[in-house]
């Protein structure tokens, strides 16, 4: 499906139904510590950085097609406010749809995430110098990718890393989401981050 397929499907989607949702104005910058990685964990992480995208989704039937345009219609006036020009905002949601799957995470949870991390900022620095939508810490660029930190600053580099390593941490805590929201932010087993999180996540949820 082509990205002027989607733009023409939401324009049509969205007409009836702008809804406003009440965003944060501050970002809660994520803190992740740096620590030691094994090799393979290292190297895992670094695969999974580097793994081509293709340039627009894919579907193996239509039903699936289906429930992305489904997703992307409902998913797109909730983020008007925050992102008002079409495209930009269909390729946005395009790229979390395709990270978070890609990763094993829901689409709900990372848009909450992004919501608490940076409030759909994509140039937002926090004062540990945390970058981008996700915040990511730039030292992850060192670690599993090319060491160039200003590339988190662009959209889909930017959300995978954040996935890629959310799933590094749920797995760490296996599978305990509060625990790895916690070292998201380098808050773990306190409760106010995943709770922030958990509840951003709410206005995400498909109907």
């Amino acid at each position: 499906m082509s990205r002027r397929d989607c733009l023409g499907w939401i324009a049509k989607a969205g007409l009836a139904s702008l809804l406003p949702l009440s965003l944060p104005a501050l970002a809660r910058a994520g803190g992740q510590l740096e620590e030691p990685l094994a090799d393979p964990i290292r190297l895992a992480l670094r695969a999974a950085i580097e793994h081509p995208a293709p340039p627009e989704p894919e579907f193996p039937t239509p039903e699936a097609r289906l429930a992305y345009l489904r997703w992307l219609g409902e998913m797109s006036p909730r983020l008007v406010r925050r992102k008002p020009e079409l495209q930009t905002r269909v390729e946005f949601l395009q790229t979390v749809w395709y990270e978070s799957r890609r990763a094993g995470l829901d689409e709900s949870l990372v848009l909450g995430l992004i919501q608490v991390e940076s409030a759909f900022r994509k140039f937002a620095v926090s004062p540990a110098g945390a970058r981008g939508y996700m915040q990511v810490m730039p030292f992850w660029a060192r670690l599993i990718g090319d060491g160039d930190p200003s590339k988190l600053f662009l959209s889909q580099a930017n959300i995978r890393f954040g996935c890629v390593i959310l799933r590094h941490y749920l797995e760490r805590e296996r599978g305990d989401l509060f625990l790895a929201l916690g070292r998201y932010n380098g808050s773990r087993g306190r409760p106010d981050y995943p709770n922030a999180v958990f509840a951003a996540q709410k206005h995400w949820r498909q109907a």
